[in-house]
């Protein structure tokens, strides 16, 4: 099967990378799952034949996950046996197996653990090694951390143990005194030894209390694997949520995560993104050509149907929803005919809000003079090469040339570069069939979708941007989502790298989506 990217892990932005051992490196959960369950079974049978009293065997579908798993061992005792109602002595590290203590009980778990190893041996995730040779390939350093004091010996086991720059495991959280998860120490520990900030850092974790230490320790990015189904637990505190490190892809600066080929589909992966909204809510924008109406010959006749107006204005009602096109904000508004949205034009130059909301924004207006006078200058350039069309925006001249013949094509990038050669503070941009002029400064989709979350007070961790567009221009706006939002490209035949985390085939499959999205909001109303 081929493997498909929903994260990318940036060199320019991580420094380090932090890996929970069991569940994400290694495999061992089944070891450690029979080693409790021996353990507490064997007591919970002596223990209620000495108080009268039955006691359910220990469950490795639901109390593994929920009492044990990711901690140090001494709170997996402690906390297990108290959901059953037993208290006991905190004891000595140094009680033998055979003490009914806490701790006498974790050393006979551990006892029990180790003979599953020699036994057994552990093995390792192959997607995860991989991923790890490509960090390292990138210059980015790589930890180990794990609760438990047999640590080296798993990895060794597992053939992995010279992988890692640094490890931070049982024996070190005994003798530095770190306390367990959800406490985030162990994550701090490991970051302390690679020299790496915290907001420089990658926690991988596949347990619940593992990425609610990341969220708590301030990492950068929080990755939780899924690896027992629970997506909802995990997304609760990880920024996203994986079932494979596969899904994971390493990326140099200045490149998007992935290509647009890989791309898993939003729809097939609709209950992830759901997952990934648990707890949150989206604000959601969306380009306009190519996205919301199929791309046509004439710009003009590009209008909305009837069956996406409807399914936008439910999503509007039920959720922040603003259109982000190249068009003339004028023209777009008027096309799209959808109330209650922002509307932002020109690529961002031009926004303003919905009818009674107080919202407007233009950037860029002492450049008009300089955009009238290159749309003079190109319809003149212009004038003899049959096809081509000039759509005069207000802050930008688009150069329509899917009508010109294959032969003049050439010409009429001629044409607008030399234009732009006589322009000042004018610089040119691409797109499908299109070369516009614009203004020559910072300012795009991305920038203006930033403003747009600051200006509308959707700047928050409980909301999640969610962006929909198919052209290069709309790589400004994935970009700027790609570590806290949800980037979806609406593909077309060109294979080309893009910040985007899942795909769409056409406008078709974006009603589907968007249609999705509603019902999913209207269930979580409902609730």
């Amino acid at each position: 099967m081929t493997a498909t990217t929903l994260v990318t892990i940036e060199a320019a932005a991580y420094d380090a990378v932090i890996f929970d051992m069991d569940g994400v490196v290694t495999r061992t959960a089944h070891v450690h799952a029979a080693a409790w369950k021996k353990m507490f079974d064997t007591y919970l049978e002596q223990a209620g034949r000495r108080s009268g009293r039955q006691f359910a065997p220990f469950s490795v579908e639901t109390d593994y996950t929920r009492y044990v798993d990711g901690k140090p061992r001494y709170d997996g005792v402690r906390d297990f046996l108290r959901s059953r109602g037993i208290e006991l002595p905190e004891g000595q590290t140094e009680d033998p197996p055979e003490k009914e203590t806490v701790r006498g009980l974790g050393n006979r778990k551990n006892r029990y653990f180790r003979d599953q190893l020699r036994e057994k041996g552990a093995s390792r995730y192959d997607s995860t090694v991989a991923l790890i040779e490509d960090l390292k390939a990138a210059g980015i350093k790589v930890a180990i951390i794990s609760a438990s004091k047999n640590a080296r010996e798993v990895l060794e086991s597992a053939g992995v143990a010279g992988l890692f720059d640094a490890r931070v495991d049982g024996l070190d959280a005994e003798e530095l005194g770190i306390p367990g998860k959800p406490e985030p120490d162990v994550f701090l520990a490991a970051a302390g030894k690679l020299g790496a900030a915290p907001r420089r850092a990658v926690v991988v974790e596949d347990a619940r209390s593992g990425v609610e230490a990341g969220r708590r320790g301030g990492f950068g990015l929080v990755i939780g694997v899924d690896r027992a189904d629970q997506a909802a637990e995990l997304s609760r505190f990880a920024d996203v949520v994986v079932k494979d490190l596969a899904e994971v892809r390493v990326g140099p600066a200045g490149r998007g995560g992935g290509n647009t080929g890989e791309l898993p589909s939003a729809l097939d992966r609709s209950d992830q993104i759901g997952h990934l909204l648990h707890g949150r809510r989206p604000a959601v924008f969306l380009d306009y050509d190519g996205t919301l109406t199929p791309i046509v010959p004439r710009p003009e006749d590009a209008r909305i149907s009837e069956e996406m107006r409807v399914t936008v204005t439910d999503l509007a009602a039920r959720c922040p929803v603003a259109v982000v096109s190249g068009r003339d904000l004028a023209d777009v508004r008027k096309l799209a005919g959808i109330e209650g949205i922002v509307y932002a034009g020109s690529h961002g130059f031009d926004i303003t809000g919905p009818a009674g909301k107080k919202m407007a924004f233009q950037q860029g207006s002492e450049y008009l003079p300089a955009l009238d006078r290159a749309a003079r200058a190109l319809e003149n350039r212009l004038a003899g090469i049959a096809g081509a069309q000039i759509e005069r925006k207000r802050f930008a001249i688009a150069v329509h040339f899917r009508r010109v013949a294959e032969e003049r094509r050439g010409e009429v990038e001629q044409a607008v570069d030399g234009v732009l050669a006589g322009s000042e503070g004018l610089r040119k941009t691409g797109g499908k069939m299109i070369y516009e002029l614009r203004p020559d400064i910072d300012w795009d989709k991305g920038r203006a979708l930033e403003w747009l979350l600051e200006a509308l007070d959707l700047d928050r961790r409980e909301v999640v941007p969610l962006y929909i567009g198919d052209d290069l221009t709309d790589e400004d706006a994935l970009r700027a989502i790609a570590k806290r939002g949800i980037g979806i490209l609406v593909r077309d035949q060109e294979q080309r790298r893009t910040w985007a985390r899942y795909g769409l085939e056409d406008p078709g499959e974006v009603r589907l989506f968007l249609q999705r999205l509603a019902e999913l909001l209207a269930d979580k109303e409902e609730l």
